[in-house]
């Protein structure tokens, strides 16, 4: 949130001295070391949680609103178990930016968190605020496919991807065959037939996708959620 900006409110945001916007990222673990995978709403592109720190936030604050703006979760639902030491920078190209914010504005610096999640997926929410910043979003392997992020930012993903795995939480590999034999068994009792969706709940604003590790169609770089953004 906190990313389109009008030239109204232009004066407001904060810029250091070499033009970049302090900004967080957030990767999302599940008990899998799966990450959360938002698709940007109408548009085809995916992204990570992320958006501008304002004046007066740390970084941490900033992360934690931007959480439950983005996505709806509270600080009791997840756990910090790193984030990136330096800030890592993008710039965006000018036919990207806003004509009143060429000359001023560059890109982005973030600092990236790597959470764990340790509520439930239904405490999910993309549509916790008026103006949300996704439409679906999926569980994802941790090295995401970086075709589907706007090309700008695909330098940044792998660099906090790269910093921030030394920090995935071991597994329990142990138990996951011993579940993973659980359900095959009960997959050979009970096929699911055509069409089959399922057997949960799905969190507000959430749709289903039983093959969350298939292409996705190329993303779209006139739509992004970085401010100053030149309108379509």
């Amino acid at each position: 949130m906190h990313n389109r900006l009008s030239s109204k409110n232009w004066g407001l945001i904060m810029l250091d001295r070499d033009g970049f916007r302090p900004n967080v990222g957030i990767i999302l673990l599940n008990q899998k070391n799966q990450v959360f995978w938002g698709k940007r709403i109408r548009t085809h592109s995916w992204q990570f949680p992320q958006g501008g720190i304002d004046r007066g936030e740390s970084p941490e604050q900033a992360m934690f609103r931007e959480l439950h703006e983005e996505v709806g979760l509270q600080p009791e639902h997840v756990r910090i178990v790193a984030r990136t030491r330096d800030w890592l920078r993008y710039e965006v190209p000018d036919r990207f930016i806003r004509r009143d914010a060429r000359g001023h504005y560059k890109g982005q610096k973030q600092i990236w968190y790597l959470l764990q999640l340790i509520g439930h997926d239904w405490d999910l929410n993309l549509r916790a605020t008026d103006h949300p910043e996704f439409d679906a979003w999926r569980w994802h392997d941790y090295w995401v496919p970086l075709d589907v992020v706007v090309e700008f930012k695909r330098g940044v993903y792998e660099m906090a991807l790269t910093e921030l795995a030394r920090y995935l939480p071991r597994q329990d590999f142990r138990n996951r065959f011993l579940r993973s034999n659980v359900r095959a068994r009960e997959f050979e009792r009970h096929p699911p037939g055509p069409g089959h969706e399922p057997n949960f709940e799905l969190p507000p604003g959430a749709s289903f996708d039983p093959n969350p590790n298939a292409p996705h169609p190329a993303p779209d770089p006139s739509s992004t959620n970085d401010p100053l953004h030149a309108p379509r």
